[in-house]
Order: C-alpha cells, then sequence, then structure tokens
C-alpha cells in the first residue's frame, strides 16, 4: 500500500493518467519487476527503481537484458541524481549475468540522463523506436504500442560498442 502511494504521488503530477494504474494497492504498472531497490528515509519510501531481467529484440538480434524502470524519487528529493539508484544497483545487475541494462525515459528527462551519461556509465540512443504490449487489452484498441522514447543503455557484461545495432526494439511484453 505504501509503495502504491508512493508511485501516485510520484506520477501523478505528470497526469492522472500515470497514476491510475497505482489504484487499489498495485505497485506496478505494465510488467511486474523482479527486483526492486527502493531507498528509505525517515519520512517513508526515497526512491525506487525496479528491474526486470527479459530477451527484447534489437534490430534482428535477440538480447538479454535487464530493463531498468519504475523509476521514481519523491518530490522533495529530486535532483539527487539518478547515478546514486543505477550505480547501487550495478551488483544486482552483474548477479543476474546480463551484457545490458537497458531503459526509456521521456523526451522531457534528456538534459538529466545526458548528466548522468557524460561520465561514460551509459549512453543515450535516439532513433530507436520501441515496440511494447499493452499492459491493459481493450478489444477495440491495439495489442501493442510504438514509441520514440530516449532509451540508455548501461554497460553490464560487454562493452557499449557490442549494443546490436537496429532502430526498433521489441520488448517481448509490457513496459515495465
Amino acid at each position: 500500500q505504501e509503495l502504491s502511494e508512493f508511485f501516485r504521488k510520484s506520477y501523478g503530477p505528470t497526469g492522472a493518467f500515470h497514476a491510475k494504474p497505482f489504484e487499489g494497492g498495485r505497485s506496478w504498472a505494465g510488467a511486474r519487476p523482479e527486483r526492486r531497490a527502493i531507498a528509505y528515509d525517515s519520512v517513508g519510501i526515497a526512491s525506487h527503481m525496479g528491474v526486470l531481467r527479459r530477451f527484447i529484440k534489437v534490430g534482428e538480434t535477440d538480447l538479454l537484458v535487464a530493463e531498468l524502470g519504475l523509476y521514481a524519487v519523491r518530490p522533495d528529493l529530486e535532483r539527487m541524481g539518478i547515478a546514486h539508484s543505477v550505480g547501487a544497483l550495478t551488483p544486482t545487475l552483474r548477479e543476474l549475468g546480463v551484457p545490458f541494462a537497458f531503459g526509456t525515459v521521456r523526451h522531457a528527462m534528456r538534459n538529466h540522463v545526458e548528466r548522468y551519461c557524460q561520465n561514460g556509465m551509459a549512453s543515450i540512443l535516439t532513433g530507436v523506436r520501441v515496440r511494447s504490449s499493452i499492459a491493459e487489452v481493450n478489444a477495440d484498441l491495439p495489442s501493442t504500442r510504438t514509441e520514440d522514447p530516449l532509451v540508455v543503455i548501461f554497460p553490464v557484461g560487454r562493452p557499449l560498442n557490442e549494443w546490436p545495432p537496429g532502430t526498433l526494439i521489441e520488448r517481448n511484453g509490457s513496459e515495465l
């Protein structure tokens, strides 16, 4: 219950639609995370990052990745930096045995993510579309959606230059 409330408060300011999946105590929006990193302080939940190991298809290549998603920071703690959250997950990502972690972010987050990528710990891919299944299927609507987000790649077991080429990533499931 505390986690779903945290997500409603974190995602609600960006639109009621973003907070809706977390009604009724649910703590995931699409795919359910395999692991979570949750930071607490004296006020309660401070931040969250979900991890889901899955195969995606990049161009013509099937690739095992750890998808990062459900990233949120309590509004009073914003500007603490995504680097702290992802850095804390590095041992977990290595334990999962994946060559890369990847995530998608809105274009409005570009400046925030670029600061993190300046140190070479990650890379932003642009011009890459991402196709996902829709978590809540409606018979009157398509069962997939293709978007043009910023794709962020984190090397875990292989260097960034080994990320396969392609302008379409198929998630093989719903967004985390």
